[in-house]
């Protein structure tokens, strides 16, 4: 019997809802009014899965305890009647199990506690396998034979998935003697890192040698795993000059460090740093606990000499292992931050066999991104069918989907085979789920759940072995709440989200973009054109992108076909109201509010400082701000 905490400080609405979780057969282990009760109960009791008001008594709110609950691992789902805006965001940023709105149908309750306790058993499943992978992985390159710099730079490759970093700083003492050093590698593409020894470390800083030896000497211990975000991270580079240096240089915001604690290893900590605030959790540090014995010992096999400032460090920005990590990803061009996540989450769900939903606006290229998944698994050999729901004729959906058999309705002249069982064996992409009509998608959830169809006019089931991966450029929360989407079929899908950045989020793809489609028009259209002026490409970064990486290929398309040079001198970019950018305001206009002048204010600062937050010239120094308040701002003013 699963067991279930409820935390409510109504008590009508608690005991209600124990009445019908009792009665569905599940055991009740209490009701919590607040977190700090809660987690009193959390602790005795043992829940599978708790569900949880936001507004609670005392100082403590719901979306508190969910991030303690995120950090132990376990399900929550949330319940409340007030569910808009910051509010929204903020929660789930907790990563819940689902939502429960207030007033609630007792089906939908119950709905949505089957699809949290499956959602949950399969990320622990999915968890548990990828960490046995990479203690494998980590072994292998514990009995690597090579070059040490090569072996920290393998571990940092083969640990980015698991625990995202800009920057991986491995903290380790010189040979036969107590000082300290370092080895940083630093992400610049997928699976590309620029290596970082003592001299690299010099040249980048631009502080003298004996300096760096003193920071060395003066690093402070640290006995257990910790985590450094907001004012923690701030804490942090007032206390460690290596960390200032290295947060000032590159602009990092958040940090994880991780000591191996061992008798004489060479390898005192891991360092880990993000450009992303908050991103470390009790979760990473529990994940590197238990891998502690093998990064611990990762270099005991070793016996080179730490480098020291006269052996020479390699820079290395070539592909990492290419035999095993060189990825097309079916031709996704993008190097910028937000590309990088969705290139390693590709990378992480490409393997397995769970369902994905790629979200984002239209033109971003969620289907690239659904056959590249696909063309990364186990089933590449087998068909990717891809059908776009927005399109079919909404009389002829089921039988698409399904097939139907001879003389299964009026116009049935023979037996057709649906999409679904063309799939078998391989991959069905279903782009514009959000078209899906209600009563389809009851029929697609079932086909989640059993893995298997029936066609119109057919005699029973047919079991298939299908992998699902969907995608919608629509607000599938707002279709919800509006009755057009079901909620146990978004959580179904929304197992493994994918959610791709549109092109204004990464301007700084917008040269290779551009480069990959004039090489690609310019061998099509068999013309000689070699490139484009630093003039228009100002232009494209200038301009906002409605229609995203499509609106990009068809504008170098025609204007590949209209060029008489060789090099790009100029694009006709078309003209859109949001272009418009006189300051002078018109007769009639609202004035702005003084939170939307702050907002446009700091997004002129931040455009100036080219996006840094920290360090010298960053926005924060600018603007005469701690870098932590400055992010306050920007948080409360939604600006990402």
């Amino acid at each position: 019997m699963k067991k279930i905490l409820i935390v409510e400080d109504e008590s009508l609405v608690g005991h209600h809802l124990k009445l019908i979780l009792t009665s569905a057969g599940y055991k009740v282990t209490g009701i919590s009014e607040s977190v700090n009760e809660a987690l009193t109960s959390i602790d005795e009791q043992k829940p599978d899965l708790v569900l949880l008001d936001i507004h609670l008594k005392g100082v403590s709110n719901g979306i508190d305890l969910a991030r303690k609950l995120t950090e132990r691992n376990m399900a929550f789902v949330y319940l409340t009647a007030n569910f808009q805006g910051a509010l929204l965001e903020e929660a789930k940023s907790t990563m819940p199990f689902g939502f429960i709105v207030k007033p609630f149908r007792e089906d939908d309750l119950l709905t949505t506690l089957d699809v949290a306790f499956y959602r949950h058993q399969n990320s622990l499943e999915s968890s548990r396998q990828q960490e046995m992978e990479l203690n494998q992985k980590l072994k292998e390159i514990r009995n690597y034979d090579g070059d040490r710099v090569q072996k920290l730079l393998r571990v940092a490759d083969k640990i980015q998935a698991y625990v995202p970093f800009d920057y991986l700083n491995f903290i380790l003492k010189n040979a036969n003697s107590t000082t300290v050093t370092s080895i940083g590698f630093l992400r610049i593409g997928f699976d590309e890192y620029q290596v970082l020894g003592e001299q690299e470390l010099l040249n980048v800083t631009g502080i003298d040698h004996i300096s760096l030896k003193n920071i060395y000497s003066s690093l402070p211990t640290l006995n257990r795993a910790k985590y450094f975000n907001d004012e923690e991270f701030d804490h942090l580079c007032n206390q460690n000059s290596l960390s200032k240096i290295i947060a000032d240089t590159y602009d990092f915001e958040s940090a994880l460090f991780f000591p191996v604690l061992q008798d004489n290893s060479v390898l005192i900590r891991y360092e880990f740093y993000s450009r992303k605030g908050n991103t470390y959790g009790q979760q990473h540090v529990a994940l590197l606990s238990r891998l502690l014995n093998v990064l611990g010992s990762i270099l005991e096999n070793d016996r080179q000499k730490i480098i020291t400032d006269h052996q020479p460090s390699v820079l290395s920005t070539e592909p990492l292992l290419p035999k095993e990590r060189i990825r097309d990803f079916d031709g996704i061009v993008g190097q910028s931050r937000p590309m990088l996540t969705v290139l390693d989450h590709i990378d992480t769900i490409s393997p397995l066999d769970t369902s994905v939903l790629i979200l984002g606006e239209s033109g971003t290229g969620k289907e690239r991104v659904a056959k590249s998944i696909h063309a990364l698994s186990g089933r590449s050999g087998k068909p990717l069918v891809v059908v776009n729901c927005a399109s079919l004729p909404a009389n002829l959906i089921e039988s698409e989907l399904f097939g139907h058999e001879k003389g299964a309705f009026t116009g049935a002249l023979e037996k057709r085979t649906g999409k679904f069982e063309m799939a078998s064996g391989g991959t069905i992409f279903l782009d514009e789920i959000g078209e899906l009509p209600i009563d389809l998608q009851v029929k697609l959830l079932r086909v989640l759940q059993e893995q298997e169809i029936e066609r119109l006019g057919g005699r029973g089931p047919i079991k298939i072995d299908v992998r699902i991966i969907a995608a919608t450029n629509r607000d599938l929360e707002k279709e919800m709440e509006e009755g057009r989407f079901r909620l146990d079929l978004y959580y179904r899908l929304f197992v493994f989200p994918i959610i791709i950045p549109s092109l204004r989020e990464r301007i700084d793809d917008i040269p290779a973009l551009t480069n990959h489609f004039i090489s690609y028009f310019s061998k099509k259209y068999k013309k000689q054109i070699s490139g484009i002026s630093p003039e228009a490409i100002a232009q494209m970064l200038d301009y906002a992108w409605p229609g995203n990486v499509r609106e990009l290929e068809h504008l170098i398309e025609r204007t590949i076909l209209l060029s008489k040079t060789s090099i790009i001198e100029q694009v006709l970019l078309p003209k859109h109201p949001s272009d418009k950018t006189s300051s002078e305001p018109q007769a009639g206009a609202r004035m702005k509010t003084i939170d939307e002048n702050e907002r446009d204010y700091i997004i002129n600062v931040l455009k100036n400082c080219n996006g840094r937050i920290r360090g010298a010239g960053g926005a924060a120094a600018v603007m005469g701000l701690p870098p932590t308040t400055l992010h306050s701002k920007m948080k409360r003013l939604g600006i990402k």
